[in-house]
């Protein structure tokens, strides 16, 4: 397989990359392509899903890079290079190890993917694969603007394809329309880790609610967003909500082992847990490795009542209840609900608003956490209200539907127990997406669509409109010449 992989470089994983097993999935003698068992290989692709519950990688260039996440130095600790600072500070280049690693990740699981469908699946193994090679390659072009694309029957010498853009989108939007009929109408559940029409309709509003920026002349626009694509949008969001999805009334059952009426499609390969062991302190319960927090700037768009914002632990001697959900500021509790103590200090573990970039003390910085340790489900890759506000900003956009953006936008401010906004706007939508979905990988490309992208936020000044898309690796450039780098690299 590595070496049909030839276009692509290739460096090592971390220790949180799943294991891949499958050995079904070969060449033969001559360097031809041998069909395996679909059905094995169909399990090794979603296993690969598994790469996007990391700390690093994917989820690093999706949100350290945005305005609602900031990895502070502590001393020696988070230092590693640089390679957190620039994310935040947009001075990365194209020798970045996360840039490389995940340019590597997502065109491996394309091709594994092709790898399925060129196994004889039947109809329904063969919309899975399509679904997960269209979830794949969306982030590779969300992430990088081009797509490499090799077919299985393509020998070392031969250079990959490289798709445009545009061409990448139709590409996508095409695999997803013909996986559809085959997909099974799966209805809301804890564990849904298995492509499904719903999941294929979620990603396609996104991909219509984006269409404007993923064909732009400029990467960097301007957007022009057209009325039949927001029509789209909403068209795809409603077939959601038509297979049973709806707004959970109690935020954090989402992110929970209890059945919620919001989890489209999750990944049963990893586990969340990294998204709380990357932001707890040392002496909290579990003992995280205190890395990254929240700004102070995105913490107050929030109001006290929007359960969102948080629920404070119970401090009834359960386990784990000295840890609250939502963000977690001021003091810290153990579970029996005694004083916190920071052994770094030795006085009293409280969180502060207050973050610096580098040089910051152990307990500066407003925590996150949305999957408790008591009780964390799946690790969420599509939620319903992320279709449920897609639907919202599409109508905001020029959409018809037989409802207002407003008035969506209200009710699921009320579900969540904050006031209802007087009027619609870009950027109290944008707030609202951020509200709801915050460390949940969206926020990058919500404000490029919003265009905030390239505006200034606490430690960050870079505005280059560059930076709207992550450089095309050096070693990717080597091997393949149909690649090129993109503008500003």
């Amino acid at each position: 397989m590595f070496a049909v992989l030839g276009a692509f470089a290739f460096s090592a994983c971390t220790n949180l990359e799943p294991e891949i097993r499958d050995s079904q999935l070969r060449e033969g003698a001559g360097g031809v392509f041998v069909p395996g068992d679909p059905a094995e290989a169909l399990v090794t692709s979603y296993k690969d899903l598994g790469a996007f519950t990391d700390q690093a990688n994917i989820y690093a260039l999706l949100d350290h890079t945005s305005d609602e996440m900031i990895p502070p130095t502590r001393g020696t600790d988070w230092g590693d290079n640089g390679v957190w600072r620039t994310l935040h500070q947009h001075t990365w280049d194209a020798t970045h190890s996360y840039v490389l690693a995940s340019w590597n990740q997502l065109n491996e699981r394309v091709y594994r993917c092709n790898q399925v469908l060129a196994s004889n699946p039947n109809a329904q193994q063969a919309a899975e694969a399509k679904f997960l090679r269209a979830f794949f390659m969306f982030h590779v072009m969300d992430l990088f603007g081009q797509v490499p694309f090799r077919n299985v029957d393509e020998g070392v010498e031969v250079n990959p394809k490289v798709y445009t853009r545009s061409e990448a989108f139709d590409v996508i939007t095409r695999d997803l329309e013909e996986a559809l009929p085959n997909l099974p109408n799966t209805g809301p559940s804890a564990t849904n880790s298995k492509a499904t029409k719903a999941a294929a309709n979620a990603l396609l509003a996104r991909l219509y609610l984006n269409k404007a920026v993923y064909k732009a002349a400029s990467a960097s626009g301007p957007y022009t967003f057209d009325a039949a694509d927001m029509n789209k949008v909403i068209s795809y969001c409603d077939a959601v909500t038509a297979a049973g999805y709806n707004l959970e009334s109690n935020y954090f059952t989402n992110f929970s082992t209890s059945a919620s009426s919001e989890v489209i499609f999750t990944s049963a390969e990893g586990s969340p847990q990294n998204r709380w062991f990357m932001t707890l302190h040392y002496d909290q319960n579990p003992s995280g490795w205190n890395g990254f927090t929240t700004l102070a700037d995105f913490y107050d768009k929030f109001e006290n009542s929007d359960q969102r914002k948080g629920v404070a632990a119970a401090h009834n001697g359960a386990t784990f209840s000295g840890i609250g959900r939502g963000f977690l500021e001021g003091q810290q509790y153990k579970d029996n609900g005694d004083v916190i103590i920071n052994s770094r200090n030795g006085l009293p573990l409280q969180f502060t608003r207050d973050v610096p970039l580098a040089g910051a003390s152990s307990e500066k910085g407003i925590r996150v956490i949305k999957y408790h340790p008591s009780d964390a489900g799946q690790y969420i890759l599509l939620r319903y209200a992320d279709v449920y506000l897609m639907k919202a900003e599409a109508i905001m956009r020029g959409g018809s539907a037989g409802t207002s953006a407003l008035d969506m936008v209200n009710t699921l401010r009320s579900t969540r127990g904050a006031s209802a906004l007087s009027s619609l706007t870009e950027a109290n939508m944008l707030d609202e997406r951020g509200r709801e979905l915050y460390w949940e990988g969206n926020r990058r490309t919500d404000q490029i669509r919003f265009g905030t992208w390239t505006s200034t936020w606490s430690y960050k000044t870079v505005t280059d409109p560059a930076r709207v898309l992550f450089p095309i690796p050096q070693q990717a450039l080597d091997s393949n010449p149909n690649l090129k780098q993109n503008d500003g690299y």
